[in-house]
Formats: C-alpha cells, sequence, structure tokens
C-alpha cells in the first residue's frame, strides 16, 4: 500500500467481496465478535512485530472491526466519506477544537 487508500476504495472492495443483504443480522453478530476480540487483545497487549506476524494482534483485530463496519454501512448504502465529513462538523460544533478535519486529505 501507498497510504493512499481511500475509505472510498476500500467500502468499493468490500463490497465486491462480500455484499449479503440478507445477512445483516449475521454481520452484524461477527461485528461484535471481532470487537471482542480486539478487546482481548488489547488487554492482553498484543501489538504485531511486523505486519507478516498480525494474527490475533490488536493491528489485525482493529482491521476486522473496520471490515464489519464497512460492511454494514454497504449494506445500508452509506457512504463513509460522506458521513465522516458530516461528523466531523457536528463535533467540531459540539467539542471545539484547533485542529480541523480536511478534505481530501
Amino acid at each position: 500500500m501507498d497510504g493512499k487508500t481511500t475509505v472510498k476504495y476500500l467500502q468499493s472492495y468490500i463490497r465486491q467481496k462480500d455484499y449479503h443483504p440478507e445477512l445483516s443480522k449475521d454481520y452484524f453478530l461477527k461485528l461484535s465478535e471481532e470487537v471482542g476480540e480486539l478487546s482481548r487483545a488489547m488487554r492482553k497487549g498484543q501489538k504485531a512485530p511486523n505486519y507478516q506476524e498480525i494474527k490475533g494482534t490488536i493491528d489485525e483485530e482493529l482491521w476486522d472491526v473496520i471490515y464489519y463496519a464497512m460492511a454494514i454501512a454497504n449494506l445500508y448504502d452509506i457512504d463513509l466519506e460522506q458521513v465522516i465529513k458530516s461528523k466531523a462538523a457536528i463535533s467540531q460544533s459540539k467539542y471545539p477544537s484547533s485542529v480541523a478535519f480536511e478534505e481530501n486529505r
């Protein structure tokens, strides 16, 4: 990866690979399971020593959580890039910060 992978690309990749609207509850259950696995990896401090050895680590479990969150967004035709932009604006008005969300970055 070149560090320029977009949320839009990830959503498209996941949609092409794994899109089954009839399994929405299963996607949610998988997301919940992955959050539990992330919790366990964090509690144990299991960080990958390198990107070839991620099995069972915080690194891997974070991706799994992101994957299923994006898969659920796809089921509901939610554009996460737009949601991120909208939510950043809402958060900025509720919790003002000197750090501004910048689009196209």
